[in-house]
């Protein structure tokens, strides 16, 4: 049961009859008790009268998954089994991170029909989103009271990943492309193979002269080379405690995803293997041996549900388990934080353990405001804001100095831009025939 607001307004109306019985001799106290014997008498009965919210039936149409940020369009049927008209306010259990509007759903059903309502969702959050089910009040005809059930029905969305970087992607299948076969690369490097013969022009690496075609032809011909297919391509994502360091307007892990995501899917097009692996002091998430179109649904649906730990990351068993992929990376991609060099320790002394032949590339996405503040010179704060912000950039220099020591390549930016150009990197290890 519950009250409206017009039961109060009703009863407040008591004051009229409680003056004007002093002037038919009647008692105040008694026209008063009178007046609220009334007013509950009034609120039974039309609790009384409402519909039994108990005898709806409760359907859902939700979609399984959706994108992080993108609108969802979810539908509640409600069915009367009851023999009375039902007046309705309805609203759905979404979590606040669901995005679900804050307003009630007013609605009506007569006696054995039904009807639906549709709820527009905007996800702020990833993973999965539950309803576990509906509040319905049932209004009763004097709209004083009604009676108001919470019915069990359970809806699930699964929010992936928004990979807002795919608009990347295009511009970088292209680049692929020009490398694999349409404009074939003229220099050959290490991890190439031959393509096809064609005849020299000026400005050609003479090394890739092929002598005996040369001979048969008559003319001087030149091997062409493309980049080698079917490399390992290995993922880590670092989910510890620096993964939930908030930059930009998301965390690093949710631009560690991004990276991740571009990676793959121009790796996947260039037809090598995507490996991913999500760890702290354990396997939070991993994807191996999944390739083709199959891919990035296996990749997103992975990463959904995973958050970042407050804890330490054990960079030995994360390379451990490398290793238990049972592949041999010719590129591993490590996105983790590269903010200065004693909560770096740990991280740099395992890079030793990166597997012999691997090419070893470290991305970190960094404030975007960081610049910005070093730059400011306005009032005594801001100088020792500018100051922190350089000291922090000159750490961040050293551990990437230091992964680059150890034969890796270090890459910090923005979330914007980290994904592209680790993707750019990808590239230019291909051109270079070292990958």
């Amino acid at each position: 049961m519950y009250l409206t607001g017009r039961a109060p307004v009703v009863l407040a109306l008591g004051v009229v009859p409680v003056v004007l019985s002093t002037s038919m001799g009647i008692s105040a106290w008694t026209m008063l008790l009178l007046w609220v014997v009334l007013v509950l008498a009034l609120v039974v009965a039309d609790t009384a009268l409402a519909a039994d919210p108990r005898r709806l039936a409760v359907d859902r149409d939700v979609p399984g998954r959706s994108r992080l940020g993108e609108p969802v369009r979810t539908e509640l049927i409600l069915t009367n089994h009851g023999a009375r008209r039902a007046v309705l306010v309805v609203r759905d259990a979404w979590q606040p991170t669901a995005g679900a509007p804050q307003r009630r759903e007013h609605i009506v059903i007569p006696a054995g029909e039904r009807r639906s309502i549709v709820i527009a969702l905007l996800p702020r959050r990833r993973g999965e989103l539950r309803s576990a089910f509906v509040t319905v009040r049932s209004a009763g005809p004097l709209g004083l009271a009604g009676r108001q059930a919470s019915l069990h029905s359970e809806g699930r969305i699964r929010v992936l990943p928004a990979f807002s970087s795919r608009r990347h992607l295009a511009s970088r299948v292209a680049r692929l492309k020009e490398l694999d076969g349409n404009t074939s690369i003229q220099v050959r490097g290490q991890g190439t193979e031959f393509d096809s013969l064609r005849e020299y022009v000026r400005g050609d690496d003479v090394r890739s002269i092929d002598w005996r075609a040369t001979a048969r032809a008559g003319t001087t011909m030149l091997r062409t080379w493309r980049p080698e297919r079917d490399r390992h391509v290995v993922v880590i994502i670092d989910t510890g405690r620096t993964a939930a360091t908030r930059v930009g307007d998301a965390t690093r892990l949710d631009a560690a995803m991004e990276a991740t995501l571009l990676l793959a899917a121009l790796a996947q097009r260039a037809g090598d293997h995507v490996h991913l692996l999500m760890f702290d002091r354990v396997v939070r998430a991993r994807v191996t041996g999944v390739d083709g179109p199959g891919l990035l649904p296996a990749l997103t649906d992975a990463m959904a549900g995973v958050d970042a730990q407050l804890i330490d990351t054990d960079w030995d068993a994360a390379l451990a388990q490398t290793r238990a992929l049972g592949v041999r990376p010719s590129l591993l991609v490590i996105l983790t934080a590269q903010d200065e060099p004693l909560s770096s320790r740990a991280f740099l002394t395992s890079l030793g353990l990166v597997p012999r032949g691997a090419r070893l590339v470290v991305g970190s996405a960094t404030d975007t405001a960081l610049d910005e503040i070093a730059a400011e010179r306005g009032d005594a704060d801001a100088v020792y804001r500018a100051a922190a912000a350089e000291q922090t950039a000159h750490e961040a220099a050293l551990v990437a100095y230091a992964v680059e020591r150890s034969g890796g390549d270090a890459i910090a930016d923005t979330p914007e831009h980290l994904p592209p150009r680790i993707a750019d990197r990808y590239l230019e290890l291909k051109a270079q025939g070292r990958l």
